[in-house]
């Protein structure tokens, strides 16, 4: 028995001996790592997560994504990060390891704000894009909107170089018959990004597209809704941020004649008309453009500090913008600054984002990108006998009615200047992990001047000589937002369920006063006016106030079940001041869903890295009008003759018909959409496809003055807009070695149809525009060219059915016009519809790549199938008054009939119609939109100068375009509240302009 026991023993003690080796020799093998985690540009990537391969063990990234850890020198990290690939890097014995991380485009975890929450993009099953706020702040642009040109599918925007010009954002089409911007929701607060919001303060972006994503904001979406969020501090030491960026910005140029060129043709033109020629002077030579046209700059400052720690956080920014025009006497300046904080103690947190702008405008007098061909070569810049001594023209001399722009933007002079204070406070009590409440209030108010200053002195032929005046305005705008959300959100094992319910208030209130004076007095010293409305006489005062409200109920449901199978459903009630008590409210209910088909445990493919298809139906609404539209507008101002004595009395008339009836438009959108993510992720693919039908929209058609009413347009709820398209975007990324680049394209096909005018009208006809129902909206309605006459018999030959001469009246060289009703003449009744303003498609192309430390960017966008109105041909194109022509045309004469030019005449119009298609072109058009360059310095140049960050860059915009628009720009924006039937026409649009930028980035 002892010789058994002592044998085990034995044994024991050998295993004992063994297994301590082994764990000596393990031990042994135990290495520290140190390293750090890096961007392809070089910026650190805290907090990011250090994992040894099939352990639990790991550490964190610091602020300076510098990490430590202990592991076995045959082990392997893994490094993994939000929004970032993941990087497995074997130890190999090596005590050092740097690792650079790639982002993930396809970013499946990333968190994206969604309104009044956020969820992962994985889970995501409406319509929602990302858009990185790089792609935007690399570009010099005035507004957000301006850089989200050909980033995003289903979203157009139009803008121009005016400094100051806030661009037109449309997303999937035309939605109603009115104003098309989105909704922008910045740090929770219901507001706009204008121009005197600084993009660089933006951390994220997400446009909502389909009713599904934008349903909880219910009545204010019909639009889409754009949700910004800006930068927030983050913990560890103090971060200091600078970037400066200086631009310089070039005005294309119109090829227009001289002198001489000139002289020849407008002799020519009233030779033909038989009517004695002008007497030009030939001694001027003037160029207006280079008159009014010159070099435009930009400067954009910025600097901002950040910092933290475990229980709060802040950030704060500084920007300076200003803009010198390409038109003499325009300008803007923005100054704003930004300060973002929040804290947190136990189960309360609380936060604020405050931001203060001014900006100020020097607007553009008149439309000096008309003036310039208006006017002619052979009229004087300036002219001592013209009171003011500008040259505008002479009755038989030069006989136009151009305006000289430099003489209005001495003479009339408009500043507009807004101070804005715009934020909100919110605070949030977590009673449990999974049982939120969060109180939000948002301020914003803006203190309006307004400035129009008129000097004495003429800029144009046979203008009455008005005395000095000044028109001033005040106005102030507030808005208050009060909400109450409370957020439930647990897992149950595999499902995954988030409630929220909330309620939200929001008032608008704005008051103007106004006044006017004329004849104001001079300083004889300075020449200046006394611009104070304490001087001059014939005194005018007014003021008015409007104010709205809007009270919501809101609640949204999310389940996800095991990552594969999603559902959300909304619910909005809204009730609006702006209508009738008996149509105040409106519901906007919403339903999506999507299943991640390769969660499933059928599904196998090594290829597929990612596949979801989504659907959705959502309605929306939109009481997108003035505040009292409901009720009826009275003039009190009024006096009448009464009784034999002829009394004077004073009264009171309707002059606006009000509709009681008024009730929210309504919009109703069904999506379906298709995620794929192929090679690792690498190739990501995402494909919608929409179908959006507004009823009741809200618009004020024109009635007859004989009706009474004189005070504008009452609106009603009259037509149906409907919107079917298509969206496609493919993106692929792949980092080798120190080689990373990226590239994706985007796809969008919209077609819009007028259902139904409503209001028993069929058509509506505006300009050169047919809206009728079954049509798209701005259908050009035109006479149709049928080539030239070129001889008497051709005349005398086009006839109709009956043998009657359809033109009698033309002579050889000019158009011949289609009599599309054969009655034998050209009028109104031959219009036909011939085009669509509206593109087949539209493409963006954007493409990186980086280097070690260099990078290269550039940004493609496209257009295709628009026909447009090129309202610049149709006046220097007809001849038959005195405007500048376009250089190098050649018109028809008997020694050169092989033209498409028509003869030139002064005293005829019939080849002067701007009512034809003559002026149509086509819109087509691809744009170098942006290309970029960027150097990182070296950690190794600066590690002793106490920067962690430089970069400098250089950029261009708008340097190549390819299109056979014979306009300034094919890009130009004319889609304006009063442009929607005519939003295919370009007259005096202001183009966009080719930038050319350097700016230098530092950070400590």
């Amino acid at each position: 028995m002892k010789t058994k026991f002592t044998h085990f023993l034995t044994k024991r003690y050998y295993l004992l001996v063994f297994f301590s080796l082994l764990l000596q020799s393990a031990f042994a093998q135990q290495i520290n790592v140190t390293g750090k985690v890096t961007t392809a540009d070089g910026q650190a990537v805290p907090f990011a997560n250090v994992l040894i391969k099939g352990t639990q063990n790991g550490a964190v990234t610091d602020f300076d994504g510098s990490f430590k850890i202990s592991a076995s020198g045959n082990q392997t990290l893994v490094f993994s990060s939000q929004g970032y690939k993941t990087v497995e890097i074997a130890i190999n014995n090596k005590t050092s390891i740097n690792v650079t991380m790639a982002e993930d485009a396809m970013k499946l975890d990333e968190i994206v704000v969604v309104g009044y929450g956020s969820q992962q993009k994985k889970d995501l099953t409406g319509a929602v894009a990302l858009v990185k706020p790089d792609e935007i702040q690399k570009r010099q642009v005035t507004t957000v909107a301006d850089g989200l040109q050909g980033l995003v599918t289903g979203v157009k925007v139009r803008g121009g170089g005016r400094p100051g010009q806030e661009a037109n954002v449309e997303i999937r089409g035309l939605k109603n018959l009115q104003n098309t911007n989105p909704l922008y929701v910045i740090d929770g607060l219901v507001t706009s990004a204008n121009r005197d919001f600084n993009p660089n303060d933006i951390e994220s972006i997400q446009v909502l597209k389909d009713a599904s994503a934008a349903a909880i904001y219910g009545s204010r979406a019909a639009n889409g809704v754009i949700i910004i969020t800006t930068k927030k501090g983050k913990k560890g030491p103090l971060q200091v941020e600078v970037s400066a960026k200086s631009s310089f910005q070039i005005m294309p140029r119109y090829d227009l004649m001289g002198t001489e060129e000139f002289a020849k043709y407008n002799n020519m033109a009233y030779d033909n008309a038989g009517l004695p020629r002008q007497n030009l002077n030939m001694a001027v030579n003037t160029d207006w453009q280079d008159a009014t046209f010159q070099t435009g700059m930009i400067q954009d400052y910025n600097a901002s500090f950040s910092g933290g720690n475990e229980n709060s956080s802040f950030f704060m920014s500084g920007n300076y913008f200003g803009n010198e025009g390409t038109v003499i006497g325009t300008d803007f300046d923005r100054i704003s600054f930004r300060v973002n904080s929040s804290g947190t103690k136990g189960i309360f947190s609380i936060g604020e984002n405050l931001a203060i702008s001014n900006a100020k405008t020097d607007e553009m007098s008149g439309n000096p990108i008309i003036d310039v061909y208006r006017m002619t070569p052979t009229i004087p810049l300036y002219d001592p006998s013209n009171p003011g001594g500008y040259g505008y023209g002479k009755q038989g001399v030069a006989d136009t009615f151009g305006t000289n722009p430099l003489a209005l933007a001495d003479f009339s002079n408009v500043t507009n200047q807004n101070f804005r204070i715009r934020g909100n406070i919110w605070s949030e009590l977590k009673f449990v992990p999974w049982l939120k409440y969060r109180f939000n209030f948002g301020y914003e108010t803006s203190f309006d001047s307004y400035k129009y200053m008129r000097k004495k002195g003429s800029w144009t032929l046979n203008q009455p000589q008005d005395p000095s005046q000044t028109d001033q305005n005040k106005g102030r705008s507030e808005t208050l937002l009060f909400e109450n959300t409370l957020t439930f959100k647990k897992e149950f094992g595999k499902h995954d369920i988030t409630l929220l319910v909330g309620q939200t208030y929001q008032k608008d209130n704005y008051d103007q006063i106004y006044g006017t004076k004329r004849n104001l007095p001079m300083n004889s010293g300075t020449g200046q006016y006394y611009e104070v409305l304490n001087q001059g006489d014939s005194p005018v005062v007014g003021g008015f106030i409007n104010e709205a409200a809007l009270t919501s109920y809101l609640g949204r449901l999310e389940y996800n079940y095991d990552n594969r199978y999603l559902f959300n459903a909304v619910i909005r009630r809204d009730g609006s001041s702006r209508f009738s008590d008996g149509n105040k409210w409106g519901n906007f209910p919403s339903l999506s869903a999507g299943w991640r088909i390769s969660n499933e445990s059928f599904f196998k493919s090594g290829f597929i890295k990612d596949l979801k298809v989504r659907a959705s139906y959502g309605e929306l609404g939109s009481g997108n009008i003035r505040e009292y539209e409901s009720k009826s507008f009275v003039n009190n101002f009024g006096q009448v003759v009464l009784g034999k004595d002829q009394t004077l009395y004073p009264s009171a008339t309707q002059v606006k018909l009000s509709n009681s009836q008024l009730r929210w438009e309504k919009l109703k959108q069904t999506n379906i959409g298709l995620d794929l993510g192929v090679l690792n992720n690498d190739l990501r693919l995402t494909a919608d496809y929409f179908i959006a039908r507004t009823e009741d929209v809200l618009f004020g058609f024109p009635i007859l003055l004989t009706t009474g009413n004189d005070g504008g347009n009452p609106i009603s709820n009259a037509a149906t807009v409907e919107n079917k398209g298509f969206e496609l975007e493919l993106a692929y990324s792949k980092k080798i070695n120190d080689f990373s680049f990226n590239a994706s394209v985007n796809f969008t096909k919209v077609n819009n149809k007028l259902v139904s005018l409503g209001n028993g009208q069929n058509e509506n006809i505006i300009g050169n525009t047919m809206t009728r129902s079954g049509n798209p909206v701005g259908m050009w309605y035109v006479l149709e060219t049928d080539g030239l006459f070129q001889n008497q018999q051709e005349i005398d030959n086009y006839k109709n059915a009956d043998g009657k001469v359809i033109m009698p009246n033309a002579v050889p060289g000019d158009i011949r016009f289609k009599d599309n009703n054969g009655d034998g003449q050209i009028t109104n009744e031959d219009k036909a519809i011939v085009g669509s303003p509206w593109p087949e498609f539209e493409m963006g192309l954007n493409a990186g790549a980086e280097y070690k430390n260099f990078d290269f960017s550039m940004n493609w966008i496209a257009s295709n199938g628009a026909t447009v109105y090129n309202g610049f041909r149709s006046v220097v194109d007809r001849f038959d008054d005195n405007s500048n022509y376009r250089k190098g045309i050649q018109p028809w004469t008997p020694e050169n009939p092989n033209t498409d030019f028509p003869r030139v005449t002064k005293g005829s119009t019939l080849n002067s119609r701007g009512d034809s298609d003559r002026f149509l072109e086509s819109g087509n058009f691809i744009r170098l939109k942006y290309i970029g360059f960027g150097y990182n310095l070296p950690s190794s140049v600066l590690e002793k100068s106490g920067i962690t960050r430089a970069r400098l860059t250089l950029s261009a915009q708008n340097i190549l375009t390819i299109t056979k628009y014979k306009g300034l720009d094919p890009e130009f924006s004319n889609t304006g509240d009063n442009r929607i039937f005519e939003r295919g026409v370009d007259n005096g649009s202001f183009p966009n302009l080719k930038t050319y930028s350097f700016g230098v980035e530092f950070s400590f």
